[in-house]
């Protein structure tokens, strides 16, 4: 029996597959190729190109195929952005898994991870988020991804269906260097960006009350997701009750001063970054515990922040760098 992974031409979800296999499963992905490459697909996985906006579709998909459970990463993923397309945002992230809980129930497939967020908790005042933290989302995207985790709930509750919801803050790095974070709206790809055409990446804010007047964010490397993803799902698989909701996080946060000064070690290229006013609505700080995922699915986040970058940086310009 083969796990689908939709959104598993993209970014994490190339990751999350490669994971899967690597763990002796068969992998189908569901794709539309929106933001997803072909060339991020394994090649000894199935690809399906199409959109859970189309249920006749995807209920050809689950019928083609034997499937174990579904890893759900597929959304409209710009927190930003969301705030200008609302109406977008929701229909992609909750009529589309709308759509995928009612071919799975059609199907019988009754195992589902699902790709959550740490935008539900919103702008927290928490030293370090939890899952009991209160959740207040503050853009569609936030408030999409919620709405995810409640039709999950419900529909498990109506049905039996075995489910978790994986929350996440910034995922970076990269497991293989064919593969990296192609997003335009993420700090290491502008950074990366601006160092390649000579340009001077930006802080926005160096007076909040942290170590160093910069935000402190929590960053987890990429196939750190991803393993935790496999062992949700197979602990799921296996029958193993697990909690509603996990965070992923390292319970430790780096701040962007911090993240610059080792991006210019990892990469060679010394600069110093251009001051930019703060941003309405940033938080000081945002780091997330991730104890009950440590207890529950074994995981523990594994890379440092200069492999991080490193590997990252590698992705970026499809060649090993300098030496660290």
């Amino acid at each position: 029996m083969a796990w689908l992974v939709t959104g598993g031409a993209g970014y994490i979800g190339s990751h999350v597959a490669r994971a899967l296999m690597a763990d002796g499963h068969e992998v189908v992905i569901v794709d539309d190729m929106s933001s997803g490459r072909r060339d991020f697909v394994p090649s000894v996985a199935v690809l399906e190109e199409g959109s859970l906006m189309d249920a006749a579709f995807l209920k050809e998909v689950f019928a083609r195929h034997d499937l174990a459970g579904v890893i759900h990463l597929a959304g409209f993923k710009y927190a930003g952005v969301s705030v200008e397309w609302p109406l977008h945002t929701y229909f992609q992230n909750v009529t589309g898994t709308g759509n995928l809980l009612v071919a799975m129930e059609a199907a019988s497939v009754a195992a589902i991870v699902f790709s959550s967020s740490a935008a539900v908790y919103g702008n927290t005042a928490a030293e370090f988020v939890t899952e009991s933290t209160p959740t207040n989302p503050e853009s569609p995207y936030g408030e999409s991804k919620l709405i995810g985790e409640w039709l999950i709930a419900d529909q498990a509750r109506a049905t039996g269906l075995r489910h978790t919801s994986l929350r996440y803050f910034n995922v970076v790095g990269s497991g293989t260097p064919d593969v990296r974070d192609t997003s335009p709206h993420n700090l290491f790809p502008l950074v990366f960006h601006a160092l390649k055409e000579g340009l001077t990446p930006k802080v926005f804010g160096t007076t909040y009350p942290t170590p160093d007047g910069s935000c402190v964010r929590d960053y987890v490397h990429v196939s750190d997701v991803a393993a935790a993803h496999v062992a949700a799902a197979r602990r799921i698989q296996d029958g193993v009750e697990l909690e509603a909701v996990y965070n992923l996080g390292s319970g430790s946060g780096a701040s962007v001063r911090e993240i610059m000064t080792e991006m210019a070690v990892v990469t060679g290229i010394p600069f110093s970054p251009q001051i930019c006013a703060a941003r309405p609505g940033d938080p000081a700080r945002i780091v997330a515990s991730g104890v009950l995922a440590r207890r529950d699915i074994d995981w523990e986040p594994k890379h440092s922040l200069r492999e991080m970058i490193f590997s990252a940086w590698t992705a970026a310009c499809q060649e090993v760098p300098s030496s660290l």
